[in-house]
């Protein structure tokens, strides 16, 4: 009766086994990749295996054919190969000392009828290496064995007897969380030796006695089923770093933050949360908009949790966090050069002025000019300084750059402005067409203009005069020579009357059709013959002045008195 129990309860145990493996295996989430277990994840402290086992004895037994006798003391024997066993049950459970060792508990049964069967208890080392999803193992087990004979006359000469038995082998597991595995194969090397007992049998009356003894069993068993994991630790925490690239900016410029999980399940599912001054996150990775941030240095967090839909983060070690840190600095103001071309420019010219603005950061610029006098226009990188109204000498220039921060810088440059070209100056003219008896004489309506040339030279110390005698067609036709007399005779008047050096008085003569004498004022520098052309120089050793003279008395009396007016 209890072995039938036995059977019953071993084939339910082997069909669950078969139906469990394809299920278990159909049950992930085909939609999530396969979990990761990590080598640091927790391992169990005991584990509690149950299955299905095949036996494959790979034995023959010798044995008496009592229906064959041939005298008194012989008989013909037979022998016999053990039969495969499809059917059979394996229990053990194992104890860790720590993540790789344990000590192991195991039985098995394997029937192949009523009367026919095999026991084995044996206990010994585990050795395991959890890597992951798989775990594989090895053990020595040592134990015994009840063995029970099968076949006709086998079964008779081979009744249940213990003997020793001794276990090696090793298999691997298939885990599908902390707690459960599947065994998806368990070979083991079985040696199995029971002592058969003598039998005695009868043929026609007499009795007759015959002892199988030792029989070496070199069993293979293969096994699978289902693994409990017991005393395992709650799973290695979530973990997760942060890292800011880059981690220097100037204000506008983008940071983005980053956050590397670690010991995720990819069953779960999986949140991150940022938190920190202009940050926008979006799973793994942030954006951080620094163009309203001040210098200075900044944080973002981030947490990750993972679990059920909606309730993420509900067990200590689904939730991490982290920060990662980025500086602001401040945005450095520009730098400017300035450059005159030309430096040094006539009164009225023009000089371009160039300025190099640089920023640091690249920010746009803008730029404006000043001048101390005259006028710059311009708002780019050159502007167009006029001289215009300037005074002679350096003029001061500054450039000026502007960042979009408002931030500037100046430097200054300067543009000479030269002294204005010296031009001979025409003061004042003396008519000689008056007297026509003294044509070359300096009469009294020419103290006027010559006072005003005397004037002249002495608020200019370094000026000189030049007396330009022009005379007319036909005075020119009378082979005279008028014209120097008349420059050489007002020259005289200053130098005795006025008293003017000689030195700085010329006498030319023009090329002008009048009786007369032009005043030129000729400033120091200045170029006489270039301002006023077709003049000769007159040779003062040739021609000499005339001393201002009366004219005689007239016949007339009533003219004397005019004649004598007219020579004062």
């Amino acid at each position: 009766m209890f072995t039938r129990q036995l059977k019953s309860v071993s084939q339910l145990l082997a069909l669950a086994c078969m139906v469990s493996i394809p299920l278990a295996l159909c049950a992930q989430d085909a939609s999530k990749p396969v979990a990761k277990y990590h080598a640091g994840d927790p391992a169990s402290k005991w584990d509690i295996f149950a299955g299905y086992s095949y036996l494959q004895p790979n034995t023959t037994v010798t044995y008496p054919n009592p229906a064959y006798y041939l005298d008194d003391s012989d008989y013909p024997t037979a022998s016999a190969s053990a039969d495969n066993i499809n059917l059979g049950a394996i229990l053990s459970g194992a104890y860790f000392f720590n993540r790789y060792v344990g000590v192991q508990l195991e039985g098995a049964y394997h029937n192949y009828d009523s009367n026919d069967s095999f026991v084995t208890g044996a206990g010994g080392v585990i050795v395991r290496d959890p890597m992951g999803r798989f775990t594989p193992f090895a053990h020595v087990l040592v134990g015994g064995a009840r063995v029970h004979g099968n076949g006709t006359y086998v079964e008779y000469f081979t009744p249940g007897t213990w003997g020793m038995d001794v276990t090696a082998g090793g298999g691997v597991d298939y885990e599908l969380s902390h707690h459960w595995a599947i065994r998806l194969v368990q070979a083991d090397y079985e040696f199995m030796n029971p002592d058969f007992p003598t039998r005695t049998f009868t043929v026609d009356g007499y009795p007759y006695s015959y002892k199988v003894g030792t029989v070496d069993f070199n069993a293979l068993r293969l096994s699978a089923g289902i693994v409990y994991h017991g005393g395992v630790g709650a799973p290695l925490p979530v973990t997760l770093a942060c890292s800011a690239s880059p981690d220097s900016v100037y204000p506008g410029d983008p940071v983005t933050v980053t956050a590397v999980a670690g010991n995720l399940d990819p069953r779960r599912n999986v949140i991150y949360i940022w938190s920190g001054t202009g940050v926008t996150g979006n799973g793994t990775t942030a954006a951080v908009d620094t163009s309203m941030l001040a210098a200075g240095s900044y944080t973002v967090n981030a947490t990750v949790k993972e679990g059920r839909p909606g309730h993420e983060g509900q067990k200590p070690w689904q939730t991490a966090s982290c920060s990662a840190n980025f500086v602001v600095k401040a945005i450095e103001p520009p730098t400017i050069s300035c450059s005159a071309s030309p430096s040094t420019i006539n009164p009225g010219d023009t000089s371009t002025v160039t300025a190099i603005g640089v920023s640091p950061q690249n920010r746009p610029l803008t730029y404006s000019y000043s001048a101390a006098a005259g006028s710059i226009s311009g708002n780019g990188t050159t502007a167009t300084f006029n001289s215009a109204g300037a005074p002679s000498g350096p003029v001061a220039i500054n450039c000026t750059v502007t960042d979009d921060k408002g931030q500037t810088a100046t430097a200054p440059t300067s543009v000479t402005v030269g002294t204005p070209a010296a031009h001979a100056e025409a003061l004042c003219s003396i008519s000689f067409a008056n007297d026509q008896a003294r044509p070359t004489r300096v009469d009294n309506e020419a103290k006027a203009c010559l006072d005003e040339v005397a004037l002249n030279l002495e608020k200019q110390p370094d000026a000189k005069v030049v007396v330009v005698g022009d005379d007319d067609a036909n005075e020119k036709a009378g082979m005279h020579h008028l014209a120097a007399e008349r420059a050489v005779n007002t020259k005289a008047y200053l130098v005795n009357e006025k008293g003017i050096d000689p030195s700085r008085v010329s006498v030319v003569t023009g090329s002008t059709d009048d009786q007369k004498v032009e005043n030129y004022l000729v400033p120091a520098g200045a170029d006489f013959s270039a301002d006023v052309q077709g003049t000769t120089p007159v040779d003062e050793a040739v021609v000499h002045p005339v001393a201002r003279k009366h004219l005689p008395a007239r016949k007339h009396a009533k003219h004397a008195k005019h004649a004598k007016k007219a020579d004062m």
